[in-house]
């Protein structure tokens, strides 16, 4: 039986327009099933650019940890070098083989955990360069390795510090994603704010202590 549709449409044409429905239905079905393939691929890309980040960091941290010096052991090499004579052996790997091959890809992690791992790796770059500027300045000008070998120890405990903050944070994006970070944060600004409260009172007592102590000495005068 005809159908009323053939009155108005060719049925060839018909079936030209029932083929092209279908396709662009499988169309736009296909770009959906590759959008959301290739979403699933970059979050499996951006994990294993933080695992493989974190596996580093925490290796290096390890490292630091085991270079770090007490405050005497310290201030008896920063002496040594200022003496004269005597060229410090100061680690200068900076240990950032993976950092420097993904540097291209850094922009794909979540923004909270960017700031983190570059600043960290940055410090390695400054303390490689300093490593090296102590050891020549030890060969011309003992003061001033000294002086710089003093930045060093002081550059490498901030740089054991940002590795520790930058695997909390890689560790939390892992583990629970941007909220995990945001909840870790907020804690923090909790826990410091408490600090502060508890302190104030003390802090304030020295201070009115201080004030009556200087308005006292002036009035002796």
């Amino acid at each position: 039986m005809p159908s009323p549709v053939d009155d108005w449409i060719n049925p060839a044409v018909q079936g030209a327009l029932v083929a092209a429905f279908v396709a662009m239905g499988g169309w736009i079905y296909n770009g959906r099933q590759n959008r959301r393939m290739a979403s699933q691929l970059r979050a499996e890309r951006v994990n294993d650019l933080q695992r493989a980040i974190l596996a580093e960091i925490r290796a290096h941290v390890v490292s630091l940890e085991h270079q770090q010096l007490s405050l005497k052991e310290s201030h008896a090499l920063i002496e040594r070098v200022r003496a004269g004579g005597y060229i410090p052996s100061i680690p200068s790997e900076a240990n950032d083989r993976i950092f420097r091959a993904v540097i291209a890809e850094i922009h794909v992690l979540p923004a909270l955990v960017i700031d983190p791992v570059v600043i960290y790796y940055r410090l390695l770059a400054v303390m490689e360069a300093l490593a090296a500027d102590v050891q020549n300045a030890a060969r011309k000008d003992a003061l001033r390795a000294a002086d710089m070998l003093t930045d060093y120890l002081l550059l490498s405990e901030e740089a054991l510090e940002a590795g520790r903050y930058a695997m909390v944070i890689l560790s939390a994006q892992l583990n629970g994603g941007v909220a995990a970070i945001e909840a870790l944060l907020d804690e923090a600004s909790e826990a410091e704010a408490a600090r502060i409260t508890a302190s104030l009172p003390g802090e304030l007592v020295e201070l009115r202590e201080r004030l009556n102590k200087r308005s006292s000495d002036r009035s002796d005068l």
